[in-house]
């Protein structure tokens, strides 16, 4: 239970604050602070509120791989995960499959499987190691779930041998990205150049190969530089606290 002591005494907006934890046999119980937008089914959130979360989870992800010492893996990284309180504040949540790293290891060992189906990166199916750069996998599927309206497995959209990752992933590689967009997004005033920003963003975040994956900091970098390009609305990563989450160049890691 050492990765419950530790994040319980974490504090970040970006963060849902585990409240306390319960162990008895086989039965655990993780008690989390109230978060009021929880269910979140038919309502529709324009861009301004879609961008909000995804820039929300990630600063809160990109906390736990490079501020916490050690390092934390989540390992569960899904939509149902990202709850969004009172003011619509992205949080992530649910810890419990959550690993201890640290900063000097390249990865973590594990004994099982953990994740759920649409949002485990391909090489967990071939390794029990896990990694940040699982986490990264994960994020680009929420990102592509704010920017398409899809969830991450619906056999009656994508059939019963694909998903939304491999859906986008073809129209992408035709240059058809503008059918993965959400139809109710592109008539927003947003524009489609920063959707498209940001669904390359979710593409490098879904790459085959970890190596290839930028890390959460980085994928910070990329949120803020298309802000200082554009500045009209910017209000979702004016605060991006870089003593939460120190911005620095970090490099990619190198194929093995």
């Amino acid at each position: 239970m050492a990765e419950m002591e530790t994040i319980g005494k974490i504090k970040h907006r970006n963060l849902v604050p585990l409240l306390g934890y319960c162990k008895i046999g086989e039965e655990r119980l993780l008690v989390y602070e109230y978060m009021k937008h929880t269910k979140r089914g038919g309502v529709f959130l324009d861009w301004t509120a879609r961008k909000k979360i995804a820039t929300g989870a990630a600063r809160g992800l990109a906390f736990l791989h490079h501020s916490c010492i050690p390092h934390i893996i989540h390992r569960d990284m899904k939509s149902s995960n990202v709850l969004l309180d009172q003011d619509f504040t992205a949080r992530v949540s649910d810890f419990g499959m959550a690993r201890l790293v640290s900063a000097l290891d390249t990865h973590l060992s594990v004994s099982t499987l953990a994740g759920t189906p649409g949002y485990v990166p391909p090489e967990y199916y071939q390794s029990f190691r896990c990694t940040t750069k699982g986490d990264v996998y994960s994020y680009g599927v929420i990102l592509l779930e704010l920017l398409s309206g899809k969830k991450p497995i619906d056999p009656e959209e994508f059939g019963e041998d694909n998903n939304l990752v491999g859906w986008a992933k073809q129209l992408y590689k035709e240059s058809r990205g503008a059918e993965i967009l959400d139809p109710d997004l592109i008539t927003e005033k947003s524009g489609d150049v920063e959707l498209f920003h940001y669904l390359k963003i979710a593409s490098q975040c879904l790459d085959d190969r970890p190596f290839k994956r930028p890390t959460m900091i980085q994928v910070m970098a990329m949120f803020k530089e298309f802000v200082q390009v554009d500045t009209e609305n910017n209000d979702s990563l004016d605060d991006f606290s870089l003593k939460e989450t120190p911005l620095v160049e970090e490099p990619r890691d190198k194929e093995p």
